[in-house]
């Protein structure tokens, strides 16, 4: 026995050498250094790796000082806070788990008046989860999701019933949503999302304040549900092309703004339905739809939103409508339209004659959705003309601005950016 053991102490100095350093190099627990901070205290983490998961139940400052990074186990949340009061700042979080039924993400909030700055989340299927937060700030952190299919990924931030919050100067990429969810009050604004399939899911959340967001490469841009009262303030949408989306939608949403915006190369600009009886229309003012397949599309009944001082331009069609009717209560002043035909004979700006967009041939692929492959083809546009000429029925009329504006006036605000710190 002492013959072989002398035999084998060799390769046991070797295993040893090359074990120990990684031993020592292992993430240190994070929960036990969470566990020694005192109510109110401040953890300021020491550069390196920290072993996740970790729980914060009580009021304190975790600071990694932009050089900690915590390491999740890959199957849960990396960071739950169940407290009030909790400060997140330069952290590194990464490696959640991949359970939707968990909502495995790199952060999971609960309570109220949390300040979650300046961290880094990556690897993980849910970014910053809200749950039942009010009064708290989310503002200038980097989210990036795992590298899965579009339907698989979770949002890159999920808030859900939660009032009150600051989601301010973030930069998402590579998500399935940004989801507001029975969540009144709350302010977006200045973030940034790339490749997604919503760029903001908002369901029965009113009184959103939207503003100064950039959304590009999504599926679709703004989705707004059953939440009435939001402001959609300088917003700039481009590249939502999913042929069921569109840069900005509204459904039963009534006293919207929409004003500032600008929505670029989407399939539809705008898509908005009929207001419910007795409820306020959307005012829809000053923004710029350029470069989309259908500029505007209306569905369900006649409508009754306003619409001034907005640009159409270079749009494949102006507007669309589901069925003759849809959108004919809209009120329409002062919008810039580029396929005007009148003149400016007294150089006022003002078109002399009102602008009309009438229904011919084109009604034929709005009310047989298979005829939409054909829609630009040589036949479908000589049908066209040959109706506009003579007509074989009387045209349908979808809109009439009496005083068409001729000026280039659209301007819209510059985007806050957001700093690296």
């Amino acid at each position: 026995m002492s013959h072989g053991f002398g035999a084998l102490r060799p390769w046991l100095w070797l295993l040893a050498w090359v074990t120990l350093p990684a031993l020592a190099a292992a993430p240190a627990p994070l929960q036990a250094l969470i566990d020694a901070t005192p109510a109110g205290g401040t953890l300021r983490l020491a550069p390196g790796a920290y072993a996740g998961p970790a729980t914060i139940h009580k009021p304190m400052t975790l600071d990694g000082g932009r050089r900690a990074i915590i390491i999740g186990d890959g199957k849960s949340t990396v960071l739950s806070v169940a407290a009030n009061g909790v400060t997140l700042r330069g952290l590194r979080l990464t490696g959640s788990g991949d359970s939707h039924d968990r909502i495995d993400a790199g952060i999971l909030l609960e309570g109220d008046d949390h300040r979650v700055e300046d961290n880094e989340i990556d690897d993980v299927l849910f970014g910053i989860h809200l749950k039942q937060v009010n009064h708290s700030r989310i503002t200038a952190n980097r989210i990036i999701g795992k590298p899965l299919d579009l339907a698989m990924r979770g949002d890159a931030i999920r808030v859900w019933y939660s009032r009150h919050n600051l989601i301010e100067g973030n930069r998402f990429t590579r998500a399935r949503d940004l989801t507001f969810a029975n969540s009144a009050d709350n302010r977006i604004v200045g973030n940034r999302f790339t490749d997604g399939r919503y760029g903001m899911h908002i369901v029965f959340s009113p009184r959103l304040l939207v503003e100064n967001n950039r959304l590009s490469d999504t599926g679709t841009g703004i989705v707004v549900l059953y939440s009435p009262d939001l402001v959609l303030r300088g917003n700039h949408v481009a590249h939502a092309l999913t042929g069921g989306g569109g840069g900005i939608m509204f459904k039963e949403s009534d006293n919207a703004l929409v004003e500032n915006n600008e929505v670029l190369h989407c399939s539809v600009g705008l898509k908005v339905d009929a207001p419910p009886q007795s409820a306020g229309a959307l005012t829809v003012r000053n923004n710029r739809f350029a470069h989309n397949i259908i500029g505007l599309f209306f569905y369900g009944e006649a409508g009754g939103h306003r619409f001034f001082n907005n640009r159409f331009e270079k749009n494949l069609n102006t507007v669309a409508i589901s069925a003759p009717g849809a959108g004919s209560a809209n009120v329409w002043r002062g919008n810039y339209w580029d396929d005007y035909q009148g003149f400016d004979r007294d150089g006022d700006g003002i078109g002399d004659t009102p602008h009309e967009i009438y229904l011919f041939a084109d009604r034929i692929w709005m009310e047989t959705p298979m005829a939409t492959f054909f829609r630009n083809s040589p036949v479908l546009e000589l049908l066209d003309f040959l109706e506009r000429l003579a007509p074989f029925s009387a045209p349908h009329r979808v809109l009439r601005d009496p005083v068409p504006d001729l000026r280039h006036h659209f301007s819209p605000p510059a985007p806050q950016e957001t700093k690296d710190r």
